[in-house]
Formats: structure tokens, sequence, C-alpha cells
């Protein structure tokens, strides 16, 4: 009854109270005697809820989690709460996080490429680290001037394997990107790497490395970004949470700025929606564990 109570409390701002009590089957006196308990059993609770969910938010996810991923913060902390709870809590306390803008095509195709199929079909799963990748290519403004970013992220886990930033968008940028992930991480035969039509994935020079390492190349539809949905989800994730709310003056801000989120946040500390609520991190290692098991 009291999880009841709960949610009528945390969406009476949005939804009249009796009509919430009918749906919920209960009366509005048994509410108001639950809301005039003693501190101790449900005042108490809801300021202790607050301070561990501000703190979750400014601490944790620096302003980027919603409340879905505060939930799962708090489960993780062994805090029982409903969503429904979080979301009126972080409601009273203001927290609302950093908002995604519109997405904009950066990708100049290059009309003579190559045909290419798409081995990936907008399935961004796989079983194994590395086994299926997808790659973009986005950019970054500085007092400077631009500044653009390469990615490697790695469709098993979500981990970004390979980054690289330049003051251009020539194919050397996807080039340092990819042979970052494989220094870094066992990619195995035959693995795909699947990215848009741009002009530095069709390259001559880049088809070689691909070649070099193994790696079949795959490409969606030119114009079509969904066929590379994961790879724009992930520019717009670091757009929104990184890049949007500050003002670079150098370069090399950003550029430090941007491994820092990669490396130390994203890959570590952000809870996925698309693999469990867990970290990339941790489904890295689950992997490989699986993968050590296994052999």
């Amino acid at each position: 009854m009291s999880e009841r109570y709960e949610l009528i409390d945390g969406e009476k701002a949005r939804f009249p109270l009796a009509l919430m009590c009918r749906a919920l089957e209960v009366s509005r006196s048994g509410y108001y005697a639950w809301r005039a308990r003693p501190a101790s059993a449900t005042v108490e609770r809801r300021r202790d809820l607050q301070v561990e969910i501000y703190e979750i938010f400014y601490a944790v996810g620096r302003m980027r989690y919603g409340y879905r991923r505060v939930h799962q913060m708090l489960r993780r902390r062994g805090i029982e709460a409903g969503p429904e709870l979080v979301r009126g809590l972080m409601r009273e306390l203001g927290l609302l996080p950093l908002q995604r803008r519109p997405w904009r095509r950066t990708t100049i195709a290059d009309p003579d490429a190559e045909a290419t199929p798409d081995l990936v079909a907008r399935r961004f799963a796989a079983e194994h680290v590395g086994q299926v990748m997808v790659g973009d290519i986005t950019y970054i403004r500085t007092w400077e001037g631009w500044v653009y970013l390469a990615t490697v992220i790695d469709c098993a886990t979500k981990m970004v394997l390979g980054y690289a930033t330049a003051e251009h968008m020539r194919a050397g940028l996807v080039i340092d990107a990819l042979s970052m992930a494989v220094r870094n991480h066992r990619i195995p035969a035959d693995a795909v790497f699947h990215s848009d039509r741009g002009s530095q994935y069709t390259s001559a020079e880049y088809r070689k490395v691909l070649t070099a390492h193994g790696i079949r190349p795959s490409m969606g539809k030119r114009g079509v970004c969904w066929d590379n949905a994961m790879a724009e989800s992930f520019n717009a994730v670091i757009k929104n949470e990184l890049i949007y709310p500050t003002e670079y003056q150098t370069r090399k801000h950003a550029e430090r700025d941007i491994a820092a989120y990669i490396e130390l946040f994203y890959n570590c500390q952000r809870l996925h929606s698309g693999i469990g609520y867990a970290t990339p991190l941790e489904a890295y290692r689950e992997k490989q564990a699986n993968l050590t098991l296994a052999a």
C-alpha cells in the first residue's frame, strides 16, 4: 500500500488526487493519513532519498542522468524506491538533465565510392567484443577553430574502443581511431566495421588498414542516418552531455575534455540502457570473462 501512496505523492503535481486514488484503489483519507505519519516513517525517508538523488545527479551523473538512470543507481546502492517516486523527488528538487539538440548531418558522401554492402542492417548487437563495431565523425567548435572526433564503438558492450581528434577530417583521423581500437583490444578474425559512406571511410588508405587487420567494411545507405544509428547516438550523447554546455577556448582544452569524458565517464561510469543499465566497462569485463571460461 505504501508504494501506491508513494506513486500518488510523486505524481500529485501532474494528475488530480481523486483520479489517482480511484485508479490505484486507495482512499484519499488513507493517502492523507500516510502523509501525516511521523517524520521517521515518511518524511525522513523522502529526505534521505533526496540526499541520495541529489548526490547521484551531480556527483555521479554530472547533471546527465534522468530519473531512470538515477533509479538504477539507487538500486545499485541497495536503496529501494520506485521510479515514479524518484521522478517526483527529482521534480521537487528541480533536477533536470541536459537535453539533446536536433541532429545535423555533417558527413560528406563520396559519390564515386565502390559499392559496399550493409552487413549490419541496423542490428547493432554482437556476441563478442570487437565482433561488430561502428564509427562516425563529429565536430567540436573552439575559439581556435574546429576539432573533429572519430570513434570506434563496440556493439557488444557499447564501449568506445578507439577514438581520435584532429584539426582535419581526412582519412588519417578515422585510421587513428581504428588503430587505437586494434592496438588496445583483441579484435576477432572477420570482424565488421560499420560506418556511413563518408569519403574518409571509402578511401583507399582506410580500406587498406581494414584489410590489414582482417576487418570487413559495412556501410548503410547514403543519407539514411538510422543505418548508423548507434554511432549517431553516441555523437548526440557526448554533445549533449559535454560539448554543448562547454565553451572551449583552445583545441587542447576540447581534446582533454573529450578524452576524460570517454575514458573516465562514458566507458567506466555512465549507465547504458542498451546493456541493462550496466556500464560499458562492466559489460566488457563480463564478455571477456565469458570468453575465457569458454576457452
